[in-house]
């Protein structure tokens, strides 16, 4: 099975900028090649793939799983087979579990039981407290694929964002810096304002306007300072606004770049119109918020001052997300659903697709140096998904694979589909179906 060639037949295959029509190779867990004037060799399984799309397999550098302790929400097992399901074949999960990530024993822990049951290969980051330095600074580069600083209120001890401690911690580190940015005593003193003016009930439109637009500056402009201050790795995750675009630089190579910034699939859809609709169910942290910033992101994006597209999946129960606003928390599902809401932006003309397959897969392999993954290259590890470009799906609570068992997206038809999802080289999803018989994902590893 180890050598067993695969072939995928006259499909659209987008890799490196180009969309090549033309075969696939696949010999057992890796690439063989691309043939744009089609393969005459012996195979084990001709596929056709014609009329269909196969784009290298999308690396999620940001979703929380829930597990350990959290798993009436979601749990690896679940939620990484809602990933495959959206053609999403590596991702990096958050600490703020319960306990949090902030011992290495915790953190081998969720690496033991993702390779018990994660269709998708998988990476965790070590998450960072007031107090954990010399946890951090035990952390492998070659395994781990970095930091987690949350500089807005999170789970537990979590909450970093004393300029000391910052300053140690980005002194120090070696690996990769991810943050959350949004200013605490900001955040603090609209909540205040907005519950003496509304008490418990506060209206969900309000959400942007407490996480402000000026919490996120004032947080992320700190991190950035820092970060050139001390030569810090740092990379801004889920930017919301137009005013924190001004932060990032787009005149040098992805690869030099010592400051990186994420977008979201939840910022670059839905604005601040959408929550007398949707209410909770668009609840984030970073809120949701203009138009404006939608529009000026997807420029970023475009442009390249923003250096990847991600998730921030973050499953809550419907039970949990019908709540007040104060007590409703924020987060959502979109492993499933990420890479059809991207191609419905592609259709639209609002991004090209070698530049969505840019954003989704080889960036994320680039900044976080993730070895032989995030492009179709012989001898990479074969992950991949096949796209149907004409195959409609209308979104239904049944269809979510998510153990929360619902999905902001719920009522859009997109204009396309996930037909199939390879990891290493195994189909782990096919036809609407999880397939179980097959090797697990792997523990992604870092050139660093």
């Amino acid at each position: 099975m180890s050598s067993m060639i695969r072939v995928f037949r006259g499909a659209k295959i987008v890799n490196e900028g180009k969309a090549i029509e033309g075969d696939l190779v696949v010999k057992g867990n890796y690439f063989e090649g691309i043939y744009p004037e089609g393969f005459s060799g012996n195979a084990d399984e001709e596929i056709d793939a014609k009329g269909k799309w196969i784009l290298p397999g999308i690396i999620d550098d940001q979703v929380h799983f829930r597990e350990p302790g959290l798993t009436h929400k979601a749990e690896i097992a679940t939620e990484s087979r809602a990933a495959v399901a959206g053609g999403i074949t590596s991702f990096m999960e958050m600490p703020n579990t319960v306990p949090n990530t902030v011992t290495q024993e915790r953190l081998e822990e969720k690496y033991q039981r993702a390779g018990e049951v994660s269709p998708a290969n998988y990476s965790f980051f070590f998450g960072a407290t007031n107090e954990n330095l010399e946890e951090v600074l035990k952390t492998n580069k070659k395994n781990v694929c970095g930091i987690k600083v949350f500089m807005g209120s999170s789970t537990g001890n979590m909450l970093v964002d004393n300029r000391e401690v910052l300053r140690e911690l980005f002194s120090k580190s070696e690996l990769l810096i991810a943050t959350h940015c949004e200013d605490e005593a900001t955040i603090v003193a609209n909540s205040a304002a907005y519950k003496e003016k509304y008490g418990e009930d506060v209206p969900m439109k309000c959400h942007p306007e407490i996480r402000s637009a000026e919490a996120c500056y004032l947080s992320s402009s700190m991190a950035v300072e820092l970060a050139k201050e001390t030569g810090a790795r740092l990379h801004i995750l889920h930017i919301s606004t137009e005013k924190e675009l001004e932060l990032f630089d787009n005149t040098i190579p992805l690869k030099d770049k010592k400051i990186t910034a994420e977008a979201c699939v939840h910022h670059l859809w839905f604005s601040d119109a959408d929550y007398d609709e949707k209410g909770s169910f668009i609840k984030w942290n970073p809120a949701v918020k203009k138009a404006s910033d939608r529009d000026a992101i997807w420029k970023a994006v475009n442009e390249d001052r923003i250096d990847v597209l991600a998730t921030d999946h973050a499953p809550h129960t419907i039970e949990e997300k019908e709540n007040s606003y104060f007590k409703a928390p924020s987060g959502g599902p979109l492993v499933q659903h990420m890479l059809q809401a991207v191609l419905e932006k592609v259709k639209q003309g609002v991004i090209s697709l070698e530049k969505a397959v840019e954003k989704m897969s080889h960036a994320p392999a680039i900044l976080f140096e993730i070895e032989k993954r995030g492009y179709i290259r012989p001898g990479y590890f074969a992950d991949f998904v096949v796209v149907d470009p004409n195959a409609p799906q209308t979104i239904t609570r049944d269809s979510v694979l998510s153990k929360c068992g619902w999905s902001p997206f719920e009522g859009t038809t997109f204009s396309s589909s996930v037909a199939s999802t390879y990891v290493n080289g195994n189909c782990v999803f096919e036809q609407g179906k999880i397939i179980e018989e097959v090797p697990r994902g792997m523990r992604l590893t870092f050139d660093r």
